[in-house]
């Protein structure tokens, strides 16, 4: 590596063959980086390095003086890394970590990190200097003696013999939920020693006895091979998930540990991570629950478990299995009934709106779509728009792959394209069940598109989502799947657009400044810009220092008035089409961002990172 940067630096003129062979005398003799020993020899400024490899490796080059960075960043990296590998942590936005590095060609640096934290790493470099002034300031002093090449490769060497009393690092901690249990501790827990098996019981507790697996597989020969500490530790798992608040568990082999993550809020939290000898036993473990077969690790598979938890709450989960290379990893979707938001009026739809999307509902027939990307709420939206439409006298069918939550009074079909039950197909079965309102899952081919336009004109009013990045979008989106402009322009009734952001949390809620300047490139105006108090969490046990506690929809809501209809007669761009939109009164999701930012419900740093290219 040293050697091939050598011949960079002297094929831009950098350096001379005499500088580089002067250099790696000194690495082999003292060890060190090849450009540290360069600047130490004086062929080369730090300056000067820094501004040749940012250049060479496409990577923005910054001065750590000019940043003061947030303890809550500085958590995400602990001290003997960012030393370790010469980096220091910048700046957090959305699921972006900045890292600071002297060297942005060390691959095996920006893996780990990733691993570690769980976010997208972005490298930025800076000089050698700048970097161990920032560890040794940021860290409180444990910056100092930062390791050597060589020492490093010894300290690497030393790890597997550290591993063995990782045990003895670990203090025992009761996950187990309770009725006034939390899991503070456990979500604040940074990758750290893997969990032994001998020690599941200080992990997850106690034995959870108000447990009981609906429809669990009946195998006894199986069962038996499924150790207590396992069932214990799958039990402990899926109820912490429940306590935290998590809309995904990810359960992830690889070589020499299993990991285990929480999405909470929209963000993934590394849980534990778990010795690779029992990969096995956990996947089968969870396969038994969600009736899979146990014996099959070659192919995806899809189950789903339903927990009893006491005599009153259900709680299911939707499996996921799919094979890797140390493995099945395993996702299960977390569908808690008693955490679902059905009302219209609590899903942060302002005022004006909201009043166009009721104005919608009340038609007797069309078709409302809900579009974002995957993870965005669509499927809330759309259970929340049939819980107000559900009455006694109305026919309502609805195809959903696959049917996350049950509602009494509602006629639920579960795809399965496998034995040829796609979309379509239940669209055509239930034109003829006499349906008033019919929801399609999602709108993913031609055939389901023009059969829901076609029951849209019938006299049925068809609810569906669409994968595009705006309302104005999904029109340009349809006519490409083949659908004639007339019958988007006869059967589309509104197009809503949405995204989830996470809110301030309201215990350490805390002013955030913010130069007017950044708040007018935003959106606000100049008078609000002066005016506006923004907000942002400071991080607090409610919040297991996140700063921020659940999460709130930004709705873009566009009624096909008769300007957009001709519009897309006509074959308008998307462009043209939000224009108009936007002169008619559209809200955007950046108006709609900047509206929660003003009654303090999200931070800046959410709206740019939900609404990034508006």
């Amino acid at each position: 590596m040293a050697a091939k940067l050598g011949q960079i630096l002297i094929a831009a003129g950098v350096i001379t063959e005499e500088h580089l062979k002067e250099a790696l005398a000194l690495q082999k003799k003292s060890s060190g980086r090849l450009g540290t020993n360069l600047v130490k020899l004086g062929h080369v400024t730090e300056d000067k390095l820094v501004t040749f490899l940012s250049k060479q490796y496409g990577v923005s080059a910054i001065n750590l003086a000019d940043y003061k960075i947030d303890t809550s960043v500085l958590k995400l990296v602990p001290a003997d890394m960012a030393k370790k590998y010469m980096m220091m942590p910048v700046a957090r936005v959305g699921a972006t970590l900045t890292v600071a590095m002297a060297d942005p060609s060390n691959v095996f640096a920006v893996d780990d990190i990733k691993f570690m934290t769980g976010y997208n790493v972005e490298i930025v470099i800076a000089t050698e200097s700048a970097l161990i002034n920032a560890i040794t300031t940021s860290y409180g002093g444990k910056g100092e003696g930062l390791v050597s090449a060589k020492q490093q490769q010894q300290t690497q060497q030393s790890q597997a013999s550290t591993a063995s009393t990782a045990a003895e690092i670990l203090q025992a901690k009761d996950y187990t939920v309770g009725e006034d249990g939390n899991i503070e501790d456990m979500l604040g827990m940074e990758e750290g020693p893997t969990v032994d098996v001998e020690e599941f019981d200080q992990v997850v507790g106690r034995a959870i006895g108000d447990v009981e697996v609906v429809e669990e597989k009946e195998d006894a020969e199986v069962i038996r091979e499924i150790a207590a500490p396992i069932i214990k530790l799958t039990n402990g798992i899926l109820l912490n998930a429940i306590n935290a608040g998590a809309s995904d568990i990810q359960i992830e082999p690889y070589e020499n540990s299993v990991r285990v993550r929480y999405r909470i809020d929209g963000e993934c939290r590394v849980i534990m991570n778990l010795p690779a000898k029992i990969k096995a036993a956990l996947t089968s473990r969870i396969k038994i629950m969600a009736r899979l077969d146990i014996s099959e690790r070659r192919l995806p598979q899809d189950g789903r478990i339903k927990l009893k938890l006491g005599k009153k709450k259900e709680v299911d989960f939707r499996v996921s299995t799919v094979p890797c290379l140390f493995g099945e990893r395993t996702n299960m979707r977390i569908l808690d009934k008693a955490n679902l938001q059905v009302d219209l009026t609590k899903l942060g739809i302002e005022e004006e709106p909201l009043k166009d999307l009721m104005a919608a509902l009340e038609k007797p027939n069309g078709m409302i779509l809900v579009t974002g990307p995957t993870g965005c709420g669509k499927t809330t939206t759309l259970y929340s728009a049939l819980n107000y439409l559900n009455k006694i006298d109305v026919n309502i069918s609805t195809a959903e792959d696959p049917v996350e939550y049950n509602f009494p009074g509602i006629n639920q079909v579960a795809v399965k394209e496998d034995i040829g039950l796609t979309f379509a197909a239940a669209l055509r079965s239930f034109l003829r069940q006499d349906p008033d309102i019919i929801m399609v899952g999602e709108i993913r081919d031609f055939e389901t598109a023009e059969i829901s336009v076609k029951a849209a004109l019938t006299g049925h009013l068809v609810l569906s989502t669409l994968h595009t990045n705006d309302a104005p979008g999904t029109i340009s989106r349809l006519l490409n799947m083949g659908i004639e402009p007339f019958l988007v322009a006869a059967s589309t009734i509104l197009i809503a657009s949405q995204r989830l952001v996470r809110k301030v949390c309201p215990q350490c809620k805390e002013e955030e400044k913010i130069p007017a300047p950044a708040l007018i490139k935003l959106g606000f105006s100049e008078e609000e810009a002066g005016s506006v108090k923004c907000f942002r969490g400071k991080g607090c046990p409610a919040c297991n220092n996140a700063g921020y506690r659940g999460r709130i929809g930004l709705y873009e809501l566009m009624p096909m008035k008769d300007e957009i209809k001709e519009l897309t007669l006509e074959g308008a761009s998307s462009d043209e089409i939000k224009k108009a939109a936007v002169r008619l009164g559209m809200r955007t999701l950046r108006i709609s961002g900047l509206a929660k930012i003003k009654n303090g419900t999200t931070s800046v740093e959410e709206i740019v990172r939900a609404t990034f290219g508006e």
